[in-house]
């Protein structure tokens, strides 16, 4: 497969908010740029089959190699304090092994190792191969600029300023992160975080799903080398919007009900493949939605408290008896213009459906693009990860988006709250900004990863790169 072809490795961690980017990263090197690509996949599931990937991302045998790598077992190593940065440090470490053995063993070595950002520790590989090292920041630019920051801070300066007295975190160049925004991991000086911030600056390049016109201030900043602190050797490069495309054979009961439903009626709601509620928001948002008065398909789990990641590495049960935590009453009231689906839908057809208008979403960073790229604006309610900052870009940076004044999931966000949200993004005179805003980005997207757009040319830099490299290493060894 990879005869004559440059050939470059790609390493997503562990969850599907990662692997989804960093396989249409693959597909897209393939598919535009000439490049052949082995796709390596930590997991810690035992049971997630090579067939389930390649079915989840669309992919064809001939067109993708993507390897699964041994999963790895940190049962032992965990318990309920263990935070999901730190599992999926623990779970690339515990992959490292593989990795090394799978491309020692290949006939082709490749000229380049891409990794997520939560798998740089892999970097160690590719210099024990002497491959280029380039990241992938699966999430926003003003975030990778907090985390390539975070090492230059003064620590004690940092913890009196930022903590202690909850001042914003300058970055220069950038907005400031108000202390309620930051990441969770940046206020407690997180180890495993702060050193991903180090080794990210030491990568050949940086990849960003993002592109200019979403997030122009923060790019260029990250440009300036002299501004956020990165080596001159690791230039950023914005790439998205990477959204996984639309299967337009997959049909089923969700999307034929929208098929019935009038064009731009509709609102999604969904908190992503690791989002849970508690009991009491739950109800307060079945309320919300009836009393809004607007159409909806709302992607309900079970609730949990005091853990707004609770399905991110596992399941929280398999109650689907929506009587047992929704208003009485609720599904018969609301038959008629809404539908309540368990655990999962099709979000990214959903989200390019005519019907759909509006999107309530936990704000993860591919959830956000494929909202952006489909013109659909948003009520971004964060919970967990540093989808604060994700919410803060798309509402006020950026303006395609609203959101509550209380920050959840600290607090209870009421059914009054909750109404007024839908009802701006969907029908109210107030929302018209947003809507027109969210609408023009669609086709600043859509130039962006076109031949010969910004994303376009960045990617196909990148490319040209590992084209070079691979004639040096020829030239050497022929």
């Amino acid at each position: 497969m990879h005869t004559g072809k440059v050939h470059v490795a790609l390493v997503a961690s562990p969850g599907m908010g990662h692997l989804i980017p960093v396989l249409e990263l693959g597909k897209r090197l393939v598919s535009h740029h000439g490049i052949s690509a082995t796709i390596f996949v930590v997991t810690m599931d035992a049971s997630l089959s090579r067939s389930q990937l390649l079915k989840v991302s669309g992919i064809t045998d001939d067109f993708l190699d993507v390897v699964l790598l041994p999963a790895v077992d940190i049962s032992a190593r965990v318990d309920k304090t263990t935070g999901i940065l730190r599992q999926m440090a623990m779970m690339v470490h515990e992959a490292l092994p593989s990795l090394r053995s799978a491309i020692l063993a290949m006939e082709v070595q490749p000229i380049a190792l891409i990794v997520d950002m939560f798998a740089t520790e892999a970097f160690v590989v590719a210099e024990e191969f002497m491959m280029f090292k380039y990241v992938f920041v699966t999430t926003n630019a003003w975030f990778l600029a907090l985390t390539v920051h975070g090492p230059n801070l003064d620590k004690e300066v940092d913890q009196d300023d930022h903590i202690n007295n909850q001042k914003p975190i300058h970055i220069p160049g950038c907005e400031p992160v108000r202390f309620v925004d930051c990441y969770e991991q940046f206020l407690r000086r997180n180890k495993v975080y702060f050193r991903m911030g180090t080794e990210i600056s030491t990568a050949d390049g940086i990849l960003v799903n993002s592109f200019y016109d979403l997030e122009p201030l923060t790019l260029a900043a990250l440009h300036d080398t002299r501004k956020v602190g990165l080596a001159p050797k690791a230039p950023v490069y914005p790439i998205g919007p990477l959204v996984r495309p639309v299967e337009l054979s997959l049909r089923g009961e969700v999307l034929r009900w929208l098929d019935m439903q009038p064009k731009e009626s509709v609102l999604y709601v969904s908190f992503g493949s690791g989002g849970t509620l508690s009991a009491k928001q739950t109800i307060e948002l079945a309320w919300g939605l009836e009393n809004s008065q607007q159409r909806f398909i709302w992607v309900v789990r079970p609730p949990v408290e005091n853990d707004s990641a609770a399905t991110v590495f596992k399941s929280n049960g398999v109650n689907n008896d929506f009587l047992d935590y929704l208003p009485e009453g609720f599904l018969n009231r609301t038959c008629k213009n809404g539908l309540v689906v368990p655990k999962w839908a099709p979000q990214t057809e959903i989200l390019s459906h005519p019907s759909i208008s509006g999107f309530l979403s936990h704000c993860g960073w591919n959830s956000s693009l494929e909202s952006i790229v489909n013109g659909v604006p948003m009520i971004v309610w964060p919970l967990y990860a540093e989808q604060k900052m994700n919410a803060t870009v798309l509402a006020e940076h950026i303006g395609v988006a609203t959101r509550s004044k209380l920050l959840a999931p600290k607090g209870v966000v009421g059914r009054d709250a909750i109404a007024a949200m839908i009802q701006k993004i969907m029908v109210d005179k107030e929302g018209e900004a947003i809507r027109a805003k969210v609408k023009m980005l669609k086709s600043c997207a859509v130039k962006a990863v076109s031949n010969g757009g910004s994303s376009y040319n960045a990617l196909a830099i990148v490319a040209e790169e590992c084209k070079i490299g691979m004639q040096r290493r020829n030239a050497k060894t022929g």
